[in-house]
């Protein structure tokens, strides 16, 4: 036992605690679910620390419960508590279950503020055991190690790991986040997790003999480790502190530390006799030329450079460009594809660009003669079931994609520039400009870009109203559109 702390005694030393003795039984490992239960039917019958003993099976139950058919309500307990229990259950220590519902006891009779008395044992023990369960599962973040199988369903990535305590439920979301794409299973002593790329199961304990053996990734894991390796900042004390010796014989790269280590001082020494060489002087005038000629010199480079480049936001399907001809009197500028441009690689096909074709064809637009892109070139949403949310993008997402607008725009050069609702104004300007303020003719100046615009809403504007007030918003879209396609008219005579 640690200083400042005394073992629980057993339910027969509790006078008149005796003949409420509890016996809780619960699974191995870290069953949270199970402690959690029992806490609570605990609690509700009063039943104190000192007249429970806890213990471990693999045929968890309750034995001993008074009214265990009627599931007792949950506990309300602040948030450190409550934070702290699944940061300790993983421990191996067989007296965590004990010392946790000492801790809720008292919280629920009276002190709850213990958390904030650091210096109270019970406290500071379960603290020392928290940080002890964060360690670990660094460590195994860390050091875990896959080898790559085969199986019936093709590729497989196999890892062995030896944890100091019960925390493989949860040290495994952090690699279905890391490698969601990919079939692997973890082993350890204690159980096994598998991740299928869609599901995560946990399994019986593994067996090191099932790792498969060392494949060509770790061979080149190995000699990138090899080329990395700085003799001159070798602390072997430090090493074994980070990346303690129990762990080198699940990874690869640890072959090559003895040899590195033992060469260390002559290469080292080597370092510090060879000559200083200064840097190979470049020509400026010559990286200039080079980079300036990388630079599209047309609407086709800029499109193919759009199409190569990977989405800000992931889960975009492609880049939707422009669409319309070079020269055209007036370009459209919208906010970003929606479900059905990312879909079939086109603007303004979905419900908001049908809505615009229909508002253009009775202002006397000619769609075809127009050129129209979005201020962002991917989709960016959020899945809801089977359906793809749209969600508008950042100031900093405009920003980003800003560089090939203004590019864009440079090469199509229209006389007259359409921003469709706030964040085409936003691309278009640099700033947040109000919609209802700003409505109507505008000058847009950015850097070498000067275009004689006109500010109105967004068509998916209109198919958010509701009915009422749609007909009168889409009769106002529609006066926009005329006045627009007058001043093209005047702008191209």
């Amino acid at each position: 036992m640690e200083a400042g702390t005394s073992p629980l005694p057993p339910p027969s030393a509790v006078g008149g605690d005796a003949c409420r003795a509890r016996a809780i039984t619960l699974r191995p490992g870290a069953d949270l679910d199970g402690f959690r239960k029992a806490v609570r039917s605990l609690v509700a019958q009063d039943i104190p620390p000192e007249a429970v003993t806890w213990s471990v099976t693999d045929a968890p139950g309750l034995f001993g419960m008074e009214g265990e058919g009627t599931p007792a309500p949950p506990l309300a307990l602040p948030k450190p508590v409550a934070a702290l229990i699944p940061q300790v259950i993983p421990h191996r220590d067989p007296e965590r279950y004990g010392l946790l519902y000492a801790l809720i006891w008292r919280v629920c009779h009276g002190e709850r503020h213990l958390m904030e008395v650091g210096s109270d044992p019970l406290v500071h023990r379960l603290h020392r055991m928290a940080k002890a369960i964060g360690r670990d599962l660094h460590k195994m973040h860390a050091f875990l190690r896959f080898r790559r199988a085969e199986d019936s369903g093709g590729e497989h990535y196999v890892a062995w790991f030896e944890p100091d305590h019960h925390i493989l439920e949860a040290a495994a979301p952090f690699f279905v986040s890391r490698f969601r794409g990919m079939r692997w299973s973890i082993l350890t002593p204690d159980g096994s997790a598998h991740w299928d790329t869609e599901t995560l199961t946990f399994g019986p304990p593994g067996d090191r003999a099932e790792l498969p053996e060392g494949d060509g990734f770790e061979a080149g894991w190995q000699t990138y480790y090899e080329s990395t390796f700085n003799p001159a900042r070798t602390n072997l004390k430090a090493m074994r502190a980070e990346m303690p010796k129990k762990y080198w014989h699940n990874m690869p790269e640890t072959a090559a530390i003895p040899a590195l280590v033992r060469a260390a001082a002559g290469r080292t020494e080597a370092m510090i006799e060879r000559e200083p060489t200064l840097p190979t002087r470049r020509e400026p005038a010559r990286a200039v030329a080079a980079m300036a000629d990388q630079d599209p010199k047309n609407l086709d480079e800029l499109n193919a450079i759009i199409r190569r480049t990977e989405p800000l936001v992931p889960g975009a399907t492609q880049a939707v460009l422009g669409e319309g001809p070079v020269g055209a009197t007036i370009a459209f500028v919208g906010e970003q594809p929606g479900d059905q441009e990312d879909r079939q690689g086109r603007p303004f096909v979905g419900p908001a660009g049908q809505l615009l074709s229909r508002a253009m064809a009775e202002a006397g637009i000619d769609r075809g003669a127009s050129y129209l892109t979005n201020a962002v070139k991917h989709f960016k949403f959020e899945e809801r079931g089977k359906r793809r949310i749209h969600q508008k993008p950042t100031a900093g997402e405009v920003s980003h994609y800003r560089w090939w607008l203004d590019r864009e725009l440079e090469f199509v050069a229209p006389k007259l520039v359409v921003a469709l609702g706030a964040t085409a104004v936003l691309a278009l300007t640099g700033k947040a400009v109000p919609i209802t303020r700003a409505r109507g003719p505008f000058r847009f100046e950015r850097h070498d870009n000067r275009f004689q615009g006109f500010i109105t809403v967004h068509p998916s504007y209109l198919l958010r109203l509701p009915d009422e007030a749609k007909e009168e918003a889409y009769a106002a879209f529609v006066d926009d559109l005329r006045r627009v396609e007058a001043l093209g008219q005047e702008l191209a005579a």
